[in-house]
């Protein structure tokens, strides 16, 4: 029995980056037209590989810089969220590649908050796991300001929840601007354990 079920949830490619490996604090992103994924990714960008070290997303499992499986090989934020950040920072646009975006989907609702383990897959095949939400970080704060100085400094609260998503790639494939990903989500009730309720 199916353990995902396909939603009427149809995203749009709107746009596709690189965040090759930095030695800045400024994340150095671009756009590119094609993306080729490995089951390790993207190759030559920064987060692709089959494992990664521990970071601050993880400090209640494991020790900074413990090797683990890498499960956030891709970053994925919602044209509508971008433009909600873009608006509480009181710029005309906030560039992807500023916030070290891979993917920019537009047409799936509430997107930063679709389940973890969704999938998001192409019509081609090409299919993405949902890992979990991301969190707003100092280096897309870093990079916006060093762009507009006295911006960068919220976008920490302005992204909160909206940050979008990471993923990892569960079926190899390329991905073009334009191509649609149909959003398929876990067929299970919310859990209702002790912690349910917490933010």
């Amino acid at each position: 029995m199916p353990a995902l079920k396909p939603t009427d949830c149809i995203g749009e490619i709107t746009w596709l980056g690189c965040v090759p490996h930095r030695e800045r604090p400024e994340i150095d992103g671009h756009p590119i037209p094609e993306m080729r994924l490995t089951f390790a990714g993207l190759d030559g960008e920064v987060h692709a590989g089959l494992t990664r070290p521990s970071c601050s997303r993880v400090l209640s499992q494991y020790p900074r810089n413990t090797p683990i499986r890498n499960t956030r090989q891709i970053s994925i934020v919602s044209a509508e969220d971008l433009a909600d950040i873009a608006q509480k920072l009181d710029l005309p646009q906030v560039d992807p590649a500023w916030l070290g975006a891979s993917i920019v989907v537009k047409g799936i609702p509430d997107f930063t908050h679709i389940p973890p383990s969704s999938r998001l897959q192409a019509q081609t095949g090409t299919t993405l796991t949902v890992d979990m939400e991301n969190r707003p970080c100092q280096f897309p704060a870093k990079t916006i300001e060093a762009q507009h100085q006295g911006h960068g400094t919220a976008f920490t609260a302005a992204a909160k929840g909206r940050r979008g998503v990471t993923a990892w790639v569960e079926r190899e494939g390329a991905l073009t601007i334009g191509d649609q990903l149909r959003l398929h989500i876990p067929d299970q009730r919310p859990w209702s354990g002790p912690n349910s309720a917490d933010p």
